[in-house]
């Protein structure tokens, strides 16, 4: 009786190759989002997802003034302000 399996001397190795997680990665910090850089690839975006969040567990600590002197309030102040709807009235 026969299982319907076949013998691979060399059995294929499972998972993406470290040269795509780096390539995905690459394209994630300079501004691609998950679905695009997925469908490029040909993966999953959640695979993506995974990659990058593993990348950003190793990475350190950004560092954090003991002190504030001045905040920077122009990027806030422009957002809101395209936000703000104009009566029809």
């Amino acid at each position: 009786m026969h299982c319907n399996r076949k013998y691979t001397p060399e059995p294929k190795l499972q998972g993406y190759p470290k040269s795509m997680r780096k390539q995905a990665v690459e394209m994630y910090v300079d501004g691609g989002n998950l679905r695009r850089i997925a469908r490029h690839l040909k993966v999953a975006p959640q695979t993506v997802a995974f990659w990058v969040t593993d990348v950003a567990e190793t990475l350190p600590n950004a560092p954090m003034p003991e002190e504030v002197k001045e905040a920077e309030m122009d990027e806030l102040f422009t957002f809101i302000g395209d936000k703000k709807t104009k009566s029809i009235f």
